[in-house]
């Protein structure tokens, strides 16, 4: 039995799309008995108590009770929730909105949307709250430990022709960082190499193979020890820039996954004071309807410490 989450599905009132799961054959008698023995993670009183609440549907979003019978092969649309999540201390800033679109300046620390232990305290969910439209969906995403620029649709009319911009590499993405300085490298300089999923399975890693990810890299400030480097990923591999960064032996200030595994980002950089001093600083693209050039950049910025 797989869960997965459904951009196409329904949405609760914070904007969070409902995840499927289609029930295996069995012989429970409910499908709450099934949801209890194949999601033990979940206590029964708590799914009880979303089914109460309107919380868990067939496809055709009919309210599914206590007592509603197994049947394999339903499948059944539920929305994720987290007892006791956490909240982030940070505000995000809203740069434009518009009919079509929504720019965002997202502070660390941050989701974007809803992911492990974070599904209200997402930039997804405040921005629907925020805006009171649940439409709204994110057109890319940037770390959660990333700050910066994100940039959404605020309706499903012209969203196709924007998501069209990421899928065909026709919006210019400009990122900073802090990292270790490279003196002995010649600038700009461009990384090619082939990125592959690694050990944790969160983390990626460079292979040998024909390459997949590519990023332009350039020195905006040098001061000693640390360098403030400008980025353009040329693709949208996931950690591309903190994996090409470690590769050429300037892992990027703050980042515990790269070169090496030192935490797995569960405490929150040690109750958020050490954020990763990477920041996605601008974004430009022609405006698939109107034709205008369209560039915004973010409000933050990373100081060498």
């Amino acid at each position: 039995m797989r869960a997965s989450g459904d951009t196409t599905a329904a949405r609760d009132g914070t904007g969070v799309a409902a995840s499927s799961v289609q029930l295996p054959a069995g012989d429970w008698a409910t499908v709450l008995d099934c949801l209890c023995d194949r999601f033990p993670g979940i206590a029964r009183e708590q799914w009880r108590d979303r089914m109460a609440r309107g919380r868990v549907t067939d496809v055709e979003g009919r309210v599914l009770d206590a007592e509603h019978p197994y049947r394999n092969g339903l499948v059944v649309r539920y929305f994720r929730e987290v007892m006791d999540e956490r909240p982030i201390p940070f505000e995000e800033v809203v740069l434009h909105v518009d009919d079509d679109l929504l720019v965002a300046d997202k502070p660390h620390f941050l989701p974007v949307a809803p992911v492990g232990g974070h599904v209200e305290h997402t930039l997804l969910a405040r921005l629907v709250r925020r805006f009171d439209n649940s439409d709204l969906v994110p057109l890319h995403r940037i770390d959660r430990a990333t700050a910066g620029l994100v940039l959404f649709s605020t309706r499903r009319q012209t969203r196709a022709q924007y998501h069209a911009l990421f899928r065909e590499r026709r919006i210019d993405k400009g990122y900073l960082a802090i990292a270790p300085a490279l003196p002995e490298l010649r600038f700009p300089l461009v990384r090619h190499s082939r990125l592959e999923r690694g050990t944790p399975f969160f983390r990626m890693q460079e292979v040998e193979g024909v390459p997949n990810a590519e990023t332009r890299i350039d020195v905006q400030q040098r001061e000693g020890a640390l360098w403030r480097y400008a980025l353009q990923p040329l693709t949208g591999r996931k950690h591309q820039l903190r994996v090409h960064m470690a590769a050429l032996g300037a892992g990027i200030v703050g980042d515990e996954l790269y070169p090496e595994l030192t935490t797995t980002d569960t405490e929150d950089r040690h109750r958020f004071g050490h954020p990763l001093q990477l920041l996605a600083h601008s974004l430009a693209f022609e405006d698939p309807l109107t034709g205008q050039r369209r560039h915004f950049t973010t409000t933050r910025t990373l100081e060498i410490p």
